[in-house]
């Protein structure tokens, strides 16, 4: 009675009544894990009381309240959840406040949404958010189902004196709903965590199961972290060196595998670090590295004060920052140790500026670092020219003939340890998006050619032709030291909960392959895909989808440029702008809710929004079967690119991936705008504007509308 590991509290309405006060707020002391904060405590109490005379006429009849309901994916619990006449009422509580907020109809929406999303016994039910901010004096009128169909009543409010009224009116607007499971505390739950809730609640928990879809049919983010764990333990008891390839569809948890690993090796189920044994995530992605820093600072410093710790921000950004760190400043760590100019192309560690420890040798780094995205990661050219101008990162340390890849120096950095390493590379399959990004071959090489004692622990998927184009068989051929497993590859897409295979669709559709129309008619209904020549028109259907704290944003590739003259702006470069876009709410003009300023590839790979809009502008057309490329000059016209040349097939490759990317950045679903162009003339015959001419989109728009979307 005193509840399940889901709740703090859990009985049938009958039995809570009867209790005195004291008693249940016993029980929900007991299970708090931690001291309750005085706010807390007196918020429980009042709570208590308030529905003691609340629910006083609803006594005999059959239900049962639970307080404090756990969400894991959104790191909270709901105040309380009664389950009336089939019914799941969701109370959330603003004790002594008088007037109603936007945030907290929203917060209280939040969690009727995940019920419904994630929560087995609860996905068919009639789910009825209400928020009581106690002193309010007014009481929603109206109780309706929202327009999207899904059972979930619009958010009611009211004050505590309205609350046994509002119960009665729902009951009464919907009096034929069946029981809800008795196993409805148990429930299984498959939550699909943003990358940013997951980073979140990975740092202040120091675990992942409460938060991935470990019950979900076919995931195997488990299966994934124990196999790396498992290489790491035996490295460290054999003294060996390892790399495990990690590949993964679009949005299946690769970054997410990547930062429990961190963390489960980091902490080791200790609430602080172990010393010598910790694991460092790095990314090249220097927005995704500020958003999850900032987002991880700010939720840290906000529960350290709630706490009464007194704590700077800074402090927290600057523990934050060991853990998740831009790839860049890792690497210039080692740098400073090197001896330079460097000789006869063989890089070495200056004694005069390292330090050679007893266990370690001179490397001072991890043991584990964990490198994601490795498939951006820089050919020996792009390494070499930065490194020769001294850098554009901070480091102005000039090394004039860099021998390495950035693959290889990552590598040699960590054999520079004389006891034991373990490099974990997540790859993502065709998302080479920058010009000087050397795909996944460029390890395979380093491996090969340097680090022969290395164990090799791959995905058998790294052998596809997105991967190291298709020649990592070849280049394995000799390694003796390659095993092969399918626990290092994820095939389900967690980001697009409604469709797992979005990834698939939009793998066929780039490809132009047949079965694309086919893949789109099996996930429409679960995850919806329009389409529209009109911006106004996509803007309408992001605002109409989004509900609660959910988030929306117009998204466009770097080569796009003729975008201004349908109000759109492409948000400028700059991590803390990316920071500003994806974390900042819809209050905030500098929010991606706004639909003004839209995000590159650049700016989201690797995070993801609920809701997108992907506007195709006229540099990747269909044209003749086939998707054509173009690059503008910035003034006049549109030049298309031919593939005569190794450096142009790459750049079309990246502006392909572009669009990978873009495509696969939606969890619940999306809106492709293809502009219409403008087809107006001059008086004197010209076209108006001859660099957004019709034809430059209707091949586009004809080919998706071919594919069966719908046009909204």
């Amino acid at each position: 009675m005193n509840g399940s590991p889901r709740c703090l509290y859990e009985s049938s309405i009958e039995v809570f009544l009867e209790r005195d006060r004291e008693s249940v707020f016993g029980s929900l002391c007991d299970k708090y894990h931690g001291d309750a904060l005085t706010g807390t405590r007196e918020a429980w109490i009042n709570e208590i009381d308030i529905l003691k005379r609340s629910l006083g006429e609803l006594q005999h009849i059959d239900g049962r309240i639970v307080f404090e309901y756990d969400i894991p994916r959104l790191g909270k619990r709901i105040d309380v959840v009664l389950l009336l006449r089939g019914i799941i009422f969701c109370l959330e509580f603003k004790v002594g406040e008088s007037s109603v907020l936007e945030a907290d109809v929203d917060q209280v929406l939040d969690y009727a949404l995940d019920l419904k999303n994630f929560h087995k016994y609860s996905e068919n039910k009639l789910i009825v958010p209400i928020l009581i901010a106690t002193k309010y004096k007014n009481s929603s009128s109206v109780v309706q189902s929202s327009v999207y169909n899904d059972r979930v009543v619009n958010p009611l409010v009211t004050g505590e004196k309205g609350i046994n009224d509002l119960i009665e009116a729902v009951i009464s607007a919907f009096p034929d709903e069946e029981e809800v499971d008795p196993a409805w505390i148990i429930s299984p739950y498959s939550p699909t965590p943003t990358i940013i809730e997951a980073a979140r609640t990975l740092y202040e928990s120091h675990s992942v199961e409460v938060i991935t879809r470990h019950e979900a049919d076919k995931v195997s983010t488990d299966a994934t972290i124990s196999y790396v764990l498992d290489v790491i333990r035996k490295s460290k008891e054999n003294g060996e060196k390892s790399i495990c390839f990690v590949t993964g569809v679009p949005g299946a948890g690769k970054t997410l595998v990547g930062l429990d690993v961190a963390v489960k090796q980091t902490y080791q189920d200790s609430d602080k670090p172990m010393e010598d044994e910790g694991a460092v995530y790095l990314s090249g992605n220097g927005p995704l590295v500020a958003v999850l820093n900032e987002a991880l600072a700010k939720d840290n410093y906000a529960k350290c004060r709630a706490r009464g710790e007194a704590k700077k921000l800074s402090d927290s950004k600057r523990e934050v920052g060991k853990f998740i760190q831009i790839i860049h400043r890792y690497r210039d760590n080692m740098l400073s140790k090197i001896k330079n100019p460097v000789e006869n192309g063989v890089l070495e560690i200056d004694p005069e500026k390292a330090v050679k420890m007893k266990d370690s040798g001179y490397g001072e780094v991890e043991h584990v670092a964990i490198f994601d995205e490795a498939q951006r990661s820089w050919t020996h050219k792009r390494l070499a020219d930065y490194l020769k101008r001294g850098g554009t990162y901070g480091n102005k340390l000039k090394v004039p003939n860099f021998p390495l890849s950035e693959a290889a120096f990552l590598i040699w950095s960590l054999d520079q340890r004389e006891d034991w390493a373990t490099i974990v590379c997540l790859v993502g399959g065709g998302q080479e998006i920058n010009t000087g990004e050397a795909g996944i071959s460029e390890w395979i090489k380093a491996l090969n050619e340097k680090f022969t004692e290395w164990k090799v622990y791959i995905s058998p998927k790294l052998t596809e032709p997105e991967y190291a184009e298709g020649m990592v068989n070849e280049l394995l051929s000799e390694n003796k030291n390659v095993t092969y497993s399918d626990k290092l590859h994820l095939g389900v897409s967690l980001r697009s909960y409604r469709a797992e295979k979005l990834s698939a669709f939009v793998h066929a559709l780039l490809d132009v392959d047949e079965e694309a129309a086919d893949i789109y008619s099996e996930i429409k209904e679960k995850y919806p895909i329009v389409l529209t020549r009109d911006m106004e028109k996509a803007k309408r259907w992001l605002h109409d989808k989004v509900r609660g704290s959910e988030r929306t944003g117009v998204l466009i590739t770097k080569e796009s440029a003729r975008y201004k003259p349908l109000g759109i702006h492409v948000l400028q470069t700059g991590d803390e702008n990316a920071v500003h876009w994806f974390l900042e709410d819809k209050a905030d003009t500098r929010s991606s809710n706004y639909l003004e300023d839209a995000a590159t590839e650049i700016q989201v790979q690797g995070l993801e929004l609920d809701y997108t809009c992907l506007l195709w502008d006229a540099d990747m057309r269909f044209e003749d079967g086939k998707w054509n490329y173009y690059r503008f000059n910035r003034q006049t016209k549109w030049v298309k690119l031919t593939p005569d040349s190794e450096s142009r097939q790459e750049l079309m490759k990246y502006m392909l991936n572009a669009y990978r990317v873009l495509l696969t950045r939606a969890r619940s679903g999306m809106v492709i705008c293809v502009p219409e162009g403008n087809s107006n003339k001059t008086p004197t015959g010209f076209w108006e504007d001859s660099t957004r001419l019709p034809q430059y989109y209707d091949g586009t728009y004809q080919y998706l509308k071919n594919l069966g979307i719908e046009e909204i």
